[in-house]
């Protein structure tokens, strides 16, 4: 896991490991973030999506750690319907463009204020929700606008692990990790 140091400090004066201690709900975007972006369609207009399979075992283990995780994408995917009930994520609002505004009703259904919410995004569709979140989290190849507004980015890219090291690092700051990990361990 990737602990921020002062060379991964963007110019917003929020530290993140202080930060993290207090985050109640971790909202991911999808495409970029869960995924490394690509979009897959078939002849009839299917989609599929690539994810990985650490990213979503980490955001389980966040969860379970007491930690509240929801999904905010702007675009609308079966298949992301099918990945997070498979992970037991019911917090998940598809389909908004307007992130800010469906930002506002995820809070009140997880019954968490902006103080205690960190958001992971990749694009500037993402910017607003980064501006008014606690803890606003870019993945490593997320556009340069997004890294410069976030408060910590990730050493990994979208889709490949940057959703799991997001997890280690919220679980790691509020002394959890440890206990999360030892199931495995014994």
């Amino acid at each position: 896991m990737t602990v921020p140091s002062e060379t991964t400090h963007t110019s917003m004066t929020t530290d993140p490991i202080e930060t993290a201690k207090v985050i109640k709900l971790v909202l991911f975007d999808v495409d970029g973030v869960l995924t490394d972006g690509s979009l897959f369609l078939g002849d009839g207009g299917e989609q599929y999506k690539a994810f990985n399979s650490k990213d979503g075992h980490g955001m389980r283990m966040l969860a379970d750690s007491g930690v509240k995780v929801g999904i905010l994408t702007g675009r609308t995917s079966e298949v992301v319907t099918h990945r997070m009930r498979d992970l037991g994520i019911d917090l998940v609002v598809q389909g908004r463009r307007d992130k800010l505004n469906a930002l506002d009703g995820l809070l009140q259904q997880a019954g968490v204020g902006a103080e205690h919410t960190a958001y992971v995004g990749d694009d500037v569709v993402d910017l607003p929700v980064m501006r008014r979140v606690r803890l606003a989290i870019a993945v490593a190849d997320a556009h340069p606008l997004v890294q410069q507004h976030a408060h910590w980015v990730t050493a990994l890219p979208g889709g490949r692990g940057a959703a799991r090291e997001v997890c280690e690092f919220i679980m790691q700051a509020q002394g959890n990790l440890e206990r999360m990990l030892a199931p495995y361990l014994s």
